[in-house]
């Protein structure tokens, strides 16, 4: 059991040292080599706990999911026992505290990977819906507190957060200060609130 811990955070922390070269030089140019640099530490030893870079890839993507699910599970969404808290979680979806989770250009140079890398795109697969579970658990607690509706929240989560990724990926072109930036935010918001059969 505690040689397991121990595995786990020592894994945990080559990912993150990962994450953060990858942050700095791009995905494509992030080596095992260069982790072990970062870290101070052999290649051989970054090896022991990932035997290749495809490894080091999809904890990579684990460790993506678990730092975007601190968005919708944040304490700051609380309970969905209201509409406005309804409102706060899908302003969170759009707005860019993604950002503060996780890197956009290390997200989507993993997100790359998906068409060259059958493995990388089974994790993603996953990683994808996993969130949408998160979300749609959300949305059955707002529907059980009486605050929507909707009967078929399975669809509803799927059309949210295809309108999630697309309005992030252009949002991605603008700075969030920009007046076109706040524009497109609210058009996307408001749109998907209009999706909601409100009680």
């Amino acid at each position: 059991m505690g040689r397991k811990r121990l595995t786990d955070v020592r894994q945990k922390e080559i990912i993150k040292s990962f994450y953060r070269v990858a942050k700095k030089i791009g995905l494509e140019n992030t080596s095992i080599a260069k982790v072990a640099d970062e870290m101070g530490i052999s290649n051989g030893l970054v090896m022991h706990y990932f035997k290749t870079r495809d490894d080091l890839l999809m904890g990579l993507n684990d460790y993506i999911l678990e730092r975007h699910l601190n968005i919708i599970t944040s304490r700051e969404n609380g309970s969905i026992d209201s509409w406005e808290r309804l409102e706060s979680l899908v302003e969170n979806l759009f707005s860019r505290k993604w950002n503060r989770y996780f890197d956009d250009g290390v997200f989507y140079s993993c997100y790359a990977l998906i068409y060259r890398k059958r493995n990388f795109n089974e994790s993603f697969r996953r990683y994808l819906e996993a969130l949408h579970e998160v979300l749609l658990d959300k949305l059955k607690e707002a529907r059980a507190n009486g605050v929507i509706s909707n009967d078929n929240l399975e669809e509803l989560t799927e059309i949210i957060f295809a309108l999630v990724d697309g309005a992030y990926y252009y949002l991605g072109m603008f700075t969030a200060k920009e007046k076109a930036y706040e524009k497109q935010v609210d058009i996307y918001v408001r749109h998907a609130l209009s999706l909601f059969r409100k009680t």
